[in-house]
């Protein structure tokens, strides 16, 4: 089992923070993405393909597995991170809405799965959604998320003046909070 990325979305509905483990198709990244999010590298000119999970041409492999390969003459270079990072949020938004209109106010939407991952909801009473992408075996990661934002997140952005929390043009541009998340989830039993 292993863990693929993590997002985290502010109460904007803006992605502010990405990091990704064992993504052999990562996300490609784009001139115009919010600066302090990723640190995906961008090559200037370039349609390389750095495929999603969410790209049309996995054909339902897993996350690791290879891609099949591009038809000859193809440019479908998989999902630019904008767009993923979107989608993401989406089905977040949408299942939530559907579990709160289903179920009532005593049950909230943790977590769902598909035969190529599984994602992980935790929200703050900040607006803050911490989703983590991971192996659609693994048991529920909920308590990681909520230790990376009551340990890393607290300690190094919330408490950190330089930071400004509420940005409409930066992403959570901290080296210690990105090395801190980095640790916590590679010191995970489940991180293979």
């Amino acid at each position: 089992m292993t863990i693929y990325s993590l997002y985290i979305f502010d109460r904007h509905c803006d992605c502010v923070y990405y990091h990704d483990w064992h993504r052999t198709r990562p996300v490609r990244a784009t001139a115009g993405d919010r600066p302090g999010v990723h640190r995906l590298p961008v090559a200037p000119g370039t349609q390389a393909a750095r495929e999603s999970i969410f790209s049309s041409r996995s054909g339902g492999a897993a996350p690791g597995a290879p891609a099949p390969p591009a038809p000859t003459g193809s440019n479908n270079a998989g999902l630019p991170f904008d767009e993923e990072a979107k989608l993401v949020y989406g089905v977040v938004l949408s299942l939530r809405n559907m579990v709160k209109k289903l179920s009532g106010k005593d049950e909230a939407f943790t977590s769902y799965k598909t035969p190529q991952y599984r994602l992980h909801l935790y929200e703050t009473l900040t607006g803050y959604k911490f989703v983590l992408l991971s192996d659609p075996f693994a048991d529920s990661l909920r308590f990681v998320l909520r230790q990376i934002y009551t340990g890393p997140f607290i300690e190094c952005v919330v408490r950190n003046p330089l930071i400004e929390m509420d940005s409409r043009t930066q992403g959570i541009d901290n080296d210690q909070f990105r090395g801190a998340v980095d640790r916590h989830v590679r010191g995970l039993s489940i991180f293979a």
